[in-house]
């Protein structure tokens, strides 16, 4: 029972985020934003939805460690396994731009949760909490992020004209929907995240207990990686269409939605207590953003490699053995 509860949440989820993405994205349209400003917005929101309805649910049940195991979880996910997938398809031309600012801008995220999460090795407390005020500083990284992503889209893009080749692509992803199914796909998708999202939830806490295996680990892999699966389809399919490079846009996106919106939200609803999520989980989520911005800057040339790529699946492979290990 609690395997077709998670099996039917997660179909759920991936629905009504699809169904919500193509929504809000034609009336972005509509509305002639730039669409620079809408993958870096709105399909950023589309693909870490399925996060942030699972970390809320699950913040609101108690089950904090599901709520934070899922985002740290995600984040490793997307770097190591989404970027070395997409490598071994395709190797990932990396932009100066994005190895001077939106890379160092993610490792910048997991460097300020590693800091808020540890109240016992830095302030003494008797227990590692993120509570509200960590909640809404995280927010205001998000608000500071969102008004660099605005400031630098809309002048580039009345400046400078897309190529007809990216206009093409944009108008193939961007379909323009009419304006009650546009509305009628921003609501569907809104309530199947929401119950998909408590579906979820009960089904992974279920399989958590009746196995002997804590939420923090059903957190970090199992809910992760299902939650993970819009990024790894865009990816996957961006690599197939001889685009990697959107791969990287996707992770580093969707990695700072996490952080600071989806872990923001959560953390200021009810605070979330840290009881199995350690420091082994939150180095290795530095570690992998480093790893990112390692391989993108040396050995060959802005380029993430085949190799590259293998070597990043195995460091996760080997993470998640360390989990199961430990347990």
């Amino acid at each position: 029972m609690n395997i077709l509860l998670l099996i039917g949440g997660l179909i759920l989820i991936l629905l009504g985020a699809n169904g919500l993405t193509d929504g809000a994205a034609s009336v972005a349209k509509r509305f002639r934003i730039p669409s620079i400003v809408i993958g870096l917005t709105i399909v950023a929101f589309g693909t870490s939805a399925p996060e942030l309805t699972v970390s809320v649910a699950s913040a609101l049940k108690g089950s904090a460690d599901i709520a934070i195991g899922n985002v740290v979880g995600s984040n490793i996910f997307n770097t190591l396994m989404i970027v070395g997938c997409t490598a071994l398809f395709a190797p990932i031309v990396i932009t100066r731009n994005t190895l001077r600012k939106e890379i160092p801008l993610c490792i910048l995220s997991s460097v300020v949760l590693l800091i808020c999460a540890n109240d016992i090795f830095l302030d003494n407390a008797t227990e590692n909490i993120l509570n509200r005020v960590d909640g809404l500083l995280l927010l205001c990284f998000f608000a500071i992020f969102m008004g660099y992503t605005f400031a630098i889209a809309f002048p580039k893009s009345s400046a400078t004209p897309e190529p007809a080749e990216h206009a093409a692509v944009q108008e193939e992803e961007i379909k323009l929907l009419s304006w009650w199914k546009s509305i009628l796909y921003i609501i569907g998708g809104l309530a199947a995240l929401i119950y998909g999202g408590q579906l979820f939830v009960n089904g992974a806490t279920g399989i958590a207990r009746s196995m002997g295996v804590s939420e923090s680990i059903i957190g970090l892999t199992l809910v992760a990686g299902g939650t993970s699966l819009p990024e790894l389809a865009t990816s996957i399919v961006a690599a197939l269409k001889k685009n990697p490079e959107i791969a990287i846009g996707n992770v580093i996106g969707s990695n700072l939605f996490n952080i600071f919106f989806v872990l923001g939200c959560s953390a200021s609803i009810t605070p979330l207590h840290l009881s199995g999520i350690t420091n082994f989980d939150l180095f290795t989520l530095v570690g992998s953003s480093i790893l990112l911005w390692l391989f993108g800057l040396f050995f060959a040339k802005r380029t993430i490699t085949r190799i590259e790529g293998g070597i990043m699946i195995l460091c996760y492979v080997a993470y998640t053995m360390v989990l199961i290990y430990n347990t």
